[in-house]
């Protein structure tokens, strides 16, 4: 009989919490609603981290139970058993811009998870010709007659950095919750950018298989001054998501879905708003054979189809994802590898622990 109260009563705290979290998670975004935020100010930050995640279209916020976790949803990273590093380039726009991105997560005692996640995108090389005109005329425009100087060319570099510092708890065997400390750095040129902010991430297994995950960026809105004394404020994005996994033909189904909910007034680069509130969707799925390799494909924001694969050796997932632009030739196709390194086979100190 106290056998049974006690686990009512840890059910209801599991639940208490879990609709505490939801709300918090719902609600936040509607506090910052008012102020003035200026669009697409952290635009890079919603890429996507992940051959494995972005060959199922980013649809990953119930998914990524790896290194990656501090990208997609801080509090899945509670889940870890052994320490990962995660690394991941891409090439896109025919090569002009380049996207590195490396983690690295750790169990920490028995039930939870610190991680760092860098990301870097930038555009290196950029020629600037401004003091190399012979300007033969002195009226400061480029007449005949007029040339370059290439020997006068100078070049500079315009690059978006960004940190973030992972803490993932599991409160029960159900429920996990997570927070990220959050550093962005922007550059171009002389000029240069600081910024700050929170991400608030919850994950929940709702039956066996079954996984709902939510993920609050720039929780409180993240502020980005400009050394020019310009700042910019990046609203909060909540991304919800499902995923499940199931046996079949020998290997293991999961199938995933996310929404993306934005609160900054995106009426015509969204999939579906609601006054300012904007939605775009990401689906898709894994068939993992055995342990041995897996086969990926997915959609974004019902545009965008992904397809990608994965191969599994023993201390190492080596993934890879393509992703077209559409119709648009002109802008070329995005190809990411990332490997996924185990830094240790047996199950680390955390079952000791519990053991």
């Amino acid at each position: 009989m106290i056998h049974e109260d006690t686990q009512r009563t840890t059910k209801a705290r599991t639940a208490a919490r879990t609709y505490a979290l939801v709300g918090i998670l719902t609600v936040a975004p509607v506090a910052v609603m008012a102020q003035s935020i200026a669009k697409y100010a952290g635009e890079f930050l919603a890429i996507g981290v992940g051959g494995r995640a972005m060959g199922m279209g980013g649809a990953s916020v119930a998914m990524a139970t790896d290194a990656t976790a501090g990208y997609w949803n801080p509090a899945a990273a509670a889940t870890l058993e052994y320490p990962e590093i995660f690394l991941m380039h891409d090439e896109r726009f025919a090569g002009l811009v380049n996207y590195d991105v490396a983690a690295v997560a750790v169990p920490y005692g028995p039930s939870a998870s610190i991680g760092l996640t860098v990301l870097r995108l930038g555009v290196d090389g950029i020629p600037d010709t401004r003091n190399a005109l012979l300007d033969q005329n002195g009226n400061g425009q480029l007449d005949p007659g007029d040339r370059i100087d290439y020997s006068r060319i100078t070049y500079f570099n315009a690059a978006d950095w960004a940190a973030f510092l992972t803490y993932a708890q599991r409160g029960s065997d159900d429920l996990s919750y997570g927070l990220n400390l959050k550093l962005i750095r922007r550059g171009l040129g002389d000029a240069t950018a600081t910024g700050v902010g929170f991400d608030l991430g919850v994950r929940y297994r709702a039956a066996e298989g079954v996984y709902l995950g939510a993920n609050l960026q720039d929780a409180t809105t993240s502020l980005i001054a400009w050394s020019t004394g310009r700042n910019e404020l990046i609203s909060p994005t909540l991304k919800v998501g499902g995923a499940a996994s199931f046996e079949l033909l020998g290997g293991v189904l999961s199938p995933a879905l996310d929404v993306d909910i934005r609160f900054e007034n995106r009426r015509y680069a969204s999939t579906a708003h609601l006054g300012p509130v904007s939605f775009d969707p990401r689906a898709g799925f894994e068939f993992d054979y055995r342990r041995t390799v897996a086969l990926r494909a997915g959609m974004n924001d019902l545009q965008q189809l992904s397809v990608g694969a994965g191969l599994h050796l023993r201390r190492l997932d080596l993934d890879y994802s393509f992703t077209g632009f559409g119709g648009n030739n002109d802008l070329g196709s995005t190809h990411r590898i990332s490997l996924r390194i185990l830094l240790q086979e047996e199950r680390f100190a955390r079952s000791q622990t519990e053991e």
